[in-house]
Protein backbone atom coordinates (compact mmCIF):
# COMPACT_ATOMS: atom_id res chain seq x y z
CA UNK A 1 0.00 0.00 0.00
CA UNK A 2 2.53 2.22 1.01
CA UNK A 3 4.58 1.63 -2.11
CA UNK A 4 1.88 2.35 -4.13
CA UNK A 5 1.12 6.13 -2.93
CA UNK A 6 5.05 6.61 -3.15
CA UNK A 7 4.26 5.87 -6.83
CA UNK A 8 1.69 7.50 -7.46
CA UNK A 9 3.68 10.67 -5.34
CA UNK A 10 6.50 10.49 -7.60
CA UNK A 11 4.75 10.03 -11.24
CA UNK A 12 2.49 13.30 -10.38
CA UNK A 13 5.74 15.08 -9.37
CA UNK A 14 7.09 13.61 -13.02
CA UNK A 15 3.80 14.84 -14.86
CA UNK A 16 4.21 18.51 -13.70
CA UNK A 17 7.51 19.11 -14.89
CA UNK A 18 6.72 17.39 -18.11
CA UNK A 19 5.59 19.30 -20.65
CA UNK A 20 1.85 18.78 -22.31
CA UNK A 21 2.45 17.56 -26.03
CA UNK A 22 1.38 20.86 -26.64
CA UNK A 23 3.69 22.47 -24.95
CA UNK A 24 6.48 20.59 -26.47
CA UNK A 25 5.37 20.80 -30.16
CA UNK A 26 5.59 24.76 -29.59
CA UNK A 27 2.21 25.84 -28.81
CA UNK A 28 -0.37 27.24 -31.00
CA UNK A 29 2.46 27.90 -33.49
CA UNK A 30 3.52 24.71 -33.76
CA UNK A 31 0.18 22.77 -33.74
CA UNK A 32 -0.74 25.43 -36.85
CA UNK A 33 2.12 24.70 -38.60
CA UNK A 34 1.99 20.88 -38.57
CA UNK A 35 -1.40 21.25 -39.21
CA UNK A 36 -0.69 23.25 -42.06
CA UNK A 37 2.21 20.67 -43.57
CA UNK A 38 -0.29 17.94 -43.02
CA UNK A 39 -3.06 19.55 -45.29
CA UNK A 40 -0.89 20.37 -48.07
CA UNK A 41 0.20 16.95 -47.98
CA UNK A 42 -3.28 15.47 -47.39
CA UNK A 43 -4.39 17.56 -50.32
CA UNK A 44 -1.57 16.39 -52.68
CA UNK A 45 -2.27 13.13 -51.94
CA UNK A 46 -4.58 11.34 -54.66
CA UNK A 47 -6.00 8.90 -51.98
CA UNK A 48 -6.39 11.09 -49.33
CA UNK A 49 -7.27 14.64 -51.43
CA UNK A 50 -11.19 13.00 -52.31
CA UNK A 51 -11.94 13.58 -48.49
CA UNK A 52 -11.69 17.21 -49.51
CA UNK A 53 -12.84 16.84 -52.92
CA UNK A 54 -16.15 18.03 -51.92
CA UNK A 55 -14.63 20.94 -50.44
CA UNK A 56 -13.64 21.83 -47.30
CA UNK A 57 -13.93 25.03 -44.54
CA UNK A 58 -11.51 27.77 -45.61
CA UNK A 59 -9.74 27.56 -41.92
CA UNK A 60 -9.84 23.76 -42.15
CA UNK A 61 -6.04 24.62 -41.06
CA UNK A 62 -6.68 26.31 -38.30
CA UNK A 63 -9.87 24.51 -37.13
CA UNK A 64 -7.59 21.33 -37.58
CA UNK A 65 -4.66 23.04 -35.10
CA UNK A 66 -7.20 24.39 -32.38
CA UNK A 67 -8.57 20.48 -32.25
CA UNK A 68 -5.37 18.73 -31.96
CA UNK A 69 -4.20 22.00 -29.54
CA UNK A 70 -7.13 20.71 -27.35
CA UNK A 71 -6.39 17.06 -27.66
CA UNK A 72 -2.41 17.31 -27.09
CA UNK A 73 -3.11 19.51 -23.12
CA UNK A 74 -3.33 23.00 -25.59
CA UNK A 75 -6.30 25.34 -24.55
CA UNK A 76 -9.87 24.50 -25.36
CA UNK A 77 -10.59 26.94 -28.25
CA UNK A 78 -12.27 24.40 -30.53
CA UNK A 79 -14.74 23.46 -28.25
CA UNK A 80 -15.19 26.74 -26.84
CA UNK A 81 -15.69 27.92 -30.94
CA UNK A 82 -16.22 25.24 -33.67
CA UNK A 83 -18.01 22.40 -31.40
CA UNK A 84 -17.72 18.91 -29.33
CA UNK A 85 -16.07 15.78 -30.18
CA UNK A 86 -19.69 14.32 -32.07
CA UNK A 87 -19.20 17.23 -34.55
CA UNK A 88 -16.18 16.47 -35.89
CA UNK A 89 -16.76 12.56 -35.62
CA UNK A 90 -19.74 13.57 -38.01
CA UNK A 91 -18.40 15.31 -40.77
CA UNK A 92 -15.66 11.83 -41.00
CA UNK A 93 -18.52 9.50 -40.19
CA UNK A 94 -20.91 7.78 -42.85
CA UNK A 95 -18.42 6.89 -45.88
CA UNK A 96 -17.72 3.76 -45.08
CA UNK A 97 -14.50 1.69 -44.31
CA UNK A 98 -11.28 3.59 -45.94
CA UNK A 99 -8.31 1.75 -45.00
CA UNK A 100 -6.39 2.68 -47.64
CA UNK A 101 -6.71 6.41 -47.04
CA UNK A 102 -6.54 6.10 -43.17
CA UNK A 103 -2.96 4.47 -44.09
CA UNK A 104 -1.80 7.44 -46.61
CA UNK A 105 -3.19 9.87 -44.18
CA UNK A 106 -0.93 8.73 -41.48
CA UNK A 107 1.99 8.87 -44.04
CA UNK A 108 1.15 12.71 -44.50
CA UNK A 109 1.02 13.13 -41.23
CA UNK A 110 4.39 11.03 -40.24
CA UNK A 111 5.80 13.07 -43.31
CA UNK A 112 4.65 16.70 -42.12
CA UNK A 113 6.42 15.63 -38.77
CA UNK A 114 9.69 15.90 -40.98
CA UNK A 115 8.05 19.19 -42.28
CA UNK A 116 7.88 20.96 -39.77
CA UNK A 117 11.44 19.71 -38.03
CA UNK A 118 10.13 17.49 -35.23
CA UNK A 119 12.68 15.04 -34.64
CA UNK A 120 12.23 14.56 -30.89
CA UNK A 121 11.70 10.88 -31.34
CA UNK A 122 9.78 10.52 -28.29
CA UNK A 123 7.43 13.26 -29.40
CA UNK A 124 7.32 12.22 -33.05
CA UNK A 125 5.93 8.76 -31.51
CA UNK A 126 3.52 10.55 -29.44
CA UNK A 127 2.15 12.59 -31.96
CA UNK A 128 2.05 9.51 -34.87
CA UNK A 129 0.31 7.44 -31.92
CA UNK A 130 -2.61 10.08 -31.69
CA UNK A 131 -3.17 10.37 -35.31
CA UNK A 132 -3.00 6.52 -35.62
CA UNK A 133 -5.84 6.07 -33.38
CA UNK A 134 -7.94 8.85 -34.28
CA UNK A 135 -7.53 8.12 -37.59
CA UNK A 136 -8.59 4.95 -37.27
CA UNK A 137 -10.35 4.97 -33.86
CA UNK A 138 -12.05 7.75 -33.19
CA UNK A 139 -13.03 8.79 -36.80
CA UNK A 140 -13.76 5.67 -37.98
CA UNK A 141 -15.97 4.45 -35.19
CA UNK A 142 -19.27 5.23 -37.59
CA UNK A 143 -18.97 4.19 -41.06
CA UNK A 144 -21.99 3.74 -41.89
CA UNK A 145 -23.75 6.43 -41.28
CA UNK A 146 -23.16 9.69 -39.49
CA UNK A 147 -26.51 9.72 -37.96
CA UNK A 148 -25.27 7.16 -35.53
CA UNK A 149 -22.75 9.34 -33.70
CA UNK A 150 -24.32 10.01 -30.13
CA UNK A 151 -24.34 13.82 -28.89
CA UNK A 152 -22.42 14.78 -26.21
CA UNK A 153 -18.47 13.19 -26.94
CA UNK A 154 -15.29 15.21 -25.33
CA UNK A 155 -12.43 15.69 -27.43
CA UNK A 156 -10.29 12.73 -26.27
CA UNK A 157 -7.16 14.07 -24.65
CA UNK A 158 -3.84 12.48 -25.91
CA UNK A 159 -0.50 12.48 -23.54
CA UNK A 160 2.73 11.17 -23.81
CA UNK A 161 1.43 7.90 -22.33
CA UNK A 162 -1.50 7.88 -24.76
CA UNK A 163 -5.26 8.37 -24.56
CA UNK A 164 -6.45 9.81 -20.84
CA UNK A 165 -9.12 8.61 -19.31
Amino acid sequence: MQNDVLFRQAREMVTERTPSLFDAIGGVDGVLRLAGAWHERALADEVVAHAFSHGFHPQHTERLAAYWAEAWGGPATYSQRYGDESSVVRIHSGNGAHEEMDRRAIACFDQALDDVGIADPRLRRALHDYFTWATTTSMAAYPEDAADVPDGLRIPQWSWDGLRA
